[in-house]
């Protein structure tokens, strides 16, 4: 995708993913009013199950334009939750029997995400 109209056709979808996370973890907050973070993991969830979802029906020979699977893939659940995008590239991994990858990319990223939120974290309480 490239060219002005790419790009804000890929800045809209992106948009209306991170409108859709906002207004649904905020109903799932307010209806669960619980202090586990579930509308987080609902999300996540949910934007694996979508990004699941389109790639079996590309993989499987069903057609997206190009402009329209990175609007969607990228721009929509990417707004919505890159955690989608995880789930895509672990699948892949293992699809490929690669699965050192897989278990080392899973628990790479776990960790030193929780690392990275850790250390931001303290960095900013800490001035």
């Amino acid at each position: 995708m490239s060219g002005p109209s790419g790009w804000l056709w890929l800045a809209a979808g992106g948009a209306v993913g991170t409108l859709l996370r906002y207004t649904l973890g905020g109903w799932l907050a307010r209806a669960t009013g619980s202090t586990f973070p579930w509308e987080t993991l609902l999300i996540n969830v949910s934007g694996c199950l979508v990004i699941g979802a389109l790639t079996g029906y590309l993989d499987r020979g069903g057609l997206l334009s190009p402009t329209l699977r990175v609007v969607l893939m990228v721009g929509v659940l990417g707004g919505f939750t890159t955690f989608s995008s995880f789930g895509l590239e672990t699948l892949r991994l293992l699809q490929g029997a690669q699965w050192t990858h897989a278990v080392g990319y899973v628990l790479l990223t776990n960790a030193l995400g929780l690392a990275a939120v850790w250390v931001g974290h303290r960095a900013l309480t800490a001035l």
